[in-house]
């Protein structure tokens, strides 16, 4: 049986309705695909807390507000994750990659256009049906 990967997942919009991207470094399962950024959730840690946390260390940004928008079960083949994905309209700071990783903004209308994890299409529906919903 897979262990399950519990990760906290940030899509931070900003005024211009883009959200932000992070490039998965060639290290890493998935290598060179776009992500939301965020990262596991440790034991004994809320998922927010967790988000805030991430998105700190990872991005230099403070998260101020975020609301959950959905969550995720999805199976590849030599893992199993848990996406708790919240939505972050109100951070501080400027986003920088911490950790060397490439960091876009990309308007939501054009998701659609960028290749992702497998796992990101249902947060890719859900953010552009919230924000054009508006």
């Amino acid at each position: 049986m897979k262990k399950i990967i519990h990760v906290a997942v940030a899509t931070i919009v900003n005024d211009n309705n883009e959200v932000l991207l992070a490039l998965r470094q060639a290290h890493q399962h998935l290598a060179n695909l776009w992500e939301f950024p965020g990262g596991k959730v440790e034991e004994n840690e809320t998922v927010y807390d967790a988000l805030k946390r991430e998105i700190e260390e990872e991005l230099a940004l403070t998260v101020i507000a975020a609301k959950p928008l959905l969550t995720v079960s999805h199976e590849y083949d030599d893992r199993s994750v848990l996406l708790d994905v919240w939505y972050v309209d109100k951070f501080d700071g400027m986003p920088l990659g911490r950790e060397g990783q490439k960091l876009q903004w990309c308007a939501i209308a054009d998701l659609k256009d960028i290749d992702f994890p497998s796992a990101n299409v249902p947060i890719i529906s859900s953010l552009q049906a919230l924000v054009f919903q508006r």
